[in-house]
C-alpha cells in the first residue's frame, strides 16, 4: 500500500507457533519526501497498559503513567536526556500485544507526549547525531507486531524466542559459579574519588567487613580511579605501590578483586599518543582520520574513545586485560560503558554502527572474549550470562528508593534477568550531583528501607557499611538479620530461579501480573514485586512511614513477619511495617494453607 509521495506501506503474517501470531510492518519514506514514518499506538484504560523501552524520567509502570517527548532511542542520562544507560527496543501491552523493533530503524520514541496524548509512538527519523543521515537510505520503521492470548503467555514465547539473545557458544559454557558468587556474596563498591582511592582504603574497607563477623566476603569493586589516568591500564604506582600482595591478602580473606574499565582513554594517559599513532580512536566525521575525536566523560575533561570495530584496537584492549589478569590475578572487570551522549557528537567508526550504542554490545563481546567480566554500567542487548547489567546511578533520596522497583521490573521485562543494583543507600550524596569526594553517610532511616529492599534483589552492594553507623546498634542488629534472611531464604530462591533466566530468558524479580494476568489489580502495582513464582515483596519507601496497602494476588500466602496465613487476591490497606521489618509473603499450596478468606478488600 502507497501513500503518494510520502510513504509505502508492507504488511506481512510471519509463521505462527502456538499461540503466538506475528505480522512484519515496514514504512518506507519515498525518495525526496520529507515523511518520517511514525505509529501510535492507544495507551491506557480500556486500551491496556504498556511496559518495556528501558529507563525513563520518574520510571513511569506501567509507562502511560509518564511522559516523554519525542526523542531518539538512544542511551544517555536521565534530566539531561529522555532515556537512561539500559533499552532495548521492546513493548509489550496488558492486551497481550508486543512490538519488537528492528535495531537498523533509526528510532524515535515518545510517550504520552503533547503532540500525541495518551499514546506510545515509534517514528523513523534520520539526524546529525543518533542517526546521521546517509543520502542513499529514506528513513524506514521496520518492527514485528506479536499477539497471543495474554501477557504473559506472550512474553513468555517472546523470551524464548527473539527477546532472549540466544548466544549458544556462550550459554553452554556458562560458569554457574560465577553467576551463584554474585547471587550469594555481595558486592563491595568502594566509593573513594581520585586520590583518595589507595591501597591502605582497600585493605581497611576489607577488615572492616571481616570485623563485623557476618558479612560474606564477596567482590571488592575499585572505580576508575585505580589506575594514574583513565586508559593507562596499570595501577597508579604511589597510591598502590604495593598491591601485588595487597590482592594476594584480599585472596587469601576470601575476597574477588574487580576492576572498572571503560571504553575511553584521557588525552593525559600515557597511552594516548600511540593509540593515536596507530589509529585505535574513534574520529570525527569528515575530518582527517588521524586525528581523534574528543569528548568529555565523568571527571575526564578531555578524552579520546577506542575504536571498537578495529581489530588493532581490540586485540590492544585485550591484551592489556590479560596482562593486568596476569600480574595481579584480577578476577573479573566491570565494564563502565557510558552514553551515547558520551560520544564525540560527529563520531565516525571504521565500520559503521547501525546507532551509536551498537558499540556497547561490541565492546562487551569483544573483551568477553579474553577476560572474565562480571557487570555492565548499562546495555542494548543483553549481555551473555555470567554478565549483570547494573541498575541506574542514584543519588542517596527517598525518590530514588522509590525508583528501583520499577527500574528492576522493567529491566527484567526488556530482557535483563541479572541485575546489579546500586550500592544500599545510593550513590552520592543529596548535596552533590556526582559522586563526592568528601565523606558522607546516608541518612539512618532511608539506610535501612534501602538495605531492607536490597536485601531481597539479585545482588547486595554495599558502599558504606552498617557499621558506620556508630551511634545506634539498631542498624548493625537489622544488618545481621536480613544476612540471615538473606542466607536462609533468598538465596536459595535466586538460585533456583536463575536456572530459569538461563533457559528462558525469564527474569527473577518479576511484576506481579506474571503471576496472575488474569487480575486487572496487579498491572499497576509498582511497589511490589515477586521473586519468581513464590515470594512476594512489599517494602516502605517513604519517610516515616509505618504502615502501607499490600495487594496480595490469588492463592495462599505465609506472612514472613507474624507467620500469618492469608488468601488471595486481597488488598490489605493499612498493614503494619516497623522500622526493623519489611513485609514479604511466602505462596504456599492451597493444601497447606489452612486458611479462609475473610472480608477482603477488593
Amino acid at each position: 500500500m502507497e501513500w503518494i509521495h510520502k510513504a509505502r506501506f508492507y504488511l506481512k503474517a510471519e509463521k505462527n507457533q502456538s499461540d503466538l501470531r506475528c505480522y512484519r510492518i515496514t514504512w518506507l519514506s519515498l525518495p525526496n519526501s520529507s515523511y518520517d514514518p511514525t505509529d501510535c499506538f492507544e495507551e491506557g484504560g480500556p486500551y491496556g497498559h504498556w511496559y518495556g523501552g528501558g529507563r525513563t524520567l520518574g520510571m513511569a509502570w506501567p509507562v502511560e503513567l509518564g511522559r516523554v517527548e519525542m526523542s531518539p532511542f538512544v542511551t544517555g542520562y536521565i534530566g539531561r536526556q529522555r532515556w537512561g544507560a539500559t533499552l532495548r527496543r521492546y513493548f509489550l501491552s496488558s492486551m497481550g500485544v508486543a512490538i519488537l523493533v528492528d535495531p537498523d530503524t533509526s528510532l524515535y520514541v515518545s510517550i504520552n507526549d503533547q503532540v500525541n496524548p495518551n499514546k506510545l509512538c515509534l517514528q523513523a527519523k534520520n539526524d546529525d547525531f543518533a542517526y546521521y543521515k546517509n543520502s542513499n537510505r529514506n528513513p524506514s520503521l521496520n518492527y514485528t507486531i506479536c499477539v497471543s492470548s495474554n501477557i504473559k503467555t506472550l512474553h513468555s514465547e517472546l523470551s524464548r524466542k527473539s527477546l532472549w539473545d540466544q548466544r549458544s557458544e556462550w550459554q553452554e559454557s556458562v560458569d554457574n559459579k560465577e553467576i551463584d558468587s554474585l547471587l550469594i556474596e555481595p558486592v563491595y563498591q568502594i566509593a573513594s574519588q581520585d586520590q583518595n582511592l589507595t591501597e591502605a582504603t582497600v585493605q581497611n574497607y576489607t577488615e572492616n567487613i571481616i570485623a563485623l563477623g557476618f558479612l560474606k566476603q564477596g567482590h571488592v569493586l575499585l572505580n576508575e580511579h585505580w589506575q594514574p589516568h583513565v586508559g593507562d591500564f596499570k595501577f597508579d604506582p604511589v597510591r598502590f605501590s604495593t598491591m601485588k600482595d595487597t590482592i594476594r591478602m584480599i585472596h587469601r580473606r576470601g575476597f574477588r578483586i574487580t576492576l572498572s574499565v571503560q571504553p575511553f582513554i584521557e588525552t593525559e594517559s600515557e597511552n594516548f599518543p600511540h593509540t593515536v599513532k596507530e589509529n585505535m580512536l574513534i574520529t570525527e566525521r569528515g575530518s582527517d582520520k588521524r586525528i581523534p575525536a574528543l569528548t568529555r566523560y565523568k571527571s575526564l575533561l578531555s578524552a579520546g574513545m577506542f575504536d571498537v570495530t578495529s581489530n588493532k584496537t581490540v586485540h590492544w584492549l585485550q591484551s592489556k586485560l590479560r596482562q593486568l589478569v596476569a600480574e595481579y590475578n584480577i578476577d573479573s572487570f566491570f565494564l563502565d560503558l557510558g552514553t551515547a551522549y558520551d560520544m564525540p557528537r560527529y563520531h565516525a567508526f571504521k565500520r559503521n554502527l547501525s546507532n551509536p550504542d551498537e558499540f556497547k554490545t561490541q565492546f562487551v563481546d569483544h573483551l568477553i572474549r579474553s577476560v572474565n567480566i562480571s557487570g555492565l554500567s548499562g546495555a542494548i542487548y543483553r549481555p551473555p550470562a555470567p554478565v549483570f547489567v547494573s541498575l541506574p546511578v542514584l543519588p542517596s533520596t527517598w525518590e530514588s528508593l522509590q525508583l528501583i522497583i520499577p527500574t528492576a521490573l522493567t529491566y527484567g521485562i526488556i530482557g535483563y534477568p541479572f541485575l546489579l543494583p546500586g550500592p544500599v543507600g545510593g550513590d552520592y550524596s543529596l548535596e552533590s550531583t556526582v559522586p563526592s569526594k568528601e565523606a558522607w553517610l546516608p541518612d539512618k532511616e532511608l539506610y535501612i528501607r534501602w538495605l531492607q529492599l536490597s536485601t531481597f534483589l539479585p545482588v547486595i552492594r554495599y558502599s558504606h557499611l552498617p557499621s558506620e553507623y556508630t551511634t545506634d546498634k539498631m542498624v548493625l542488629d537489622l544488618a545481621r538479620n536480613l544476612t540471615r534472611l538473606r542466607e536462609n531464604t533468598i538465596n536459595e530462591l535466586l538460585l533456583k530461579y536463575k536456572k530459569e533466566a538461563l533457559l528462558t530468558g525469564a527474569p527473577l524479580i518479576r511484576p506481579l501480573w506474571m503471576l496472575d494476568p488474569s487480575d486487572s489489580n496487579c498491572y499497576t502495582v509498582s511497589n511490589e514485586f515477586l521473586i519468581g513464582e513464590e515470594l512476594l515483596v512489599a517494602p516502605i519507601l517513604n519517610p516515616g512511614t509505618f504502615e502501607r496497602e499490600l495487594y496480595l494476588p490469588a492463592g495462599f500466602w505465609r506472612d514472613g513477619i507474624d507467620g500469618s496465613k492469608k488468601r488471595g487476591p486481597i488488598t490489605l490497606p493499612h498493614y503494619r511495617v516497623q522500622l526493623h521489618e519489611i513485609a514479604y509473603f511466602r505462596k504456599i499450596p492451597e493444601n497447606a494453607a489452612g486458611v479462609k478468606r475473610v472480608n477482603p478488600t477488593p
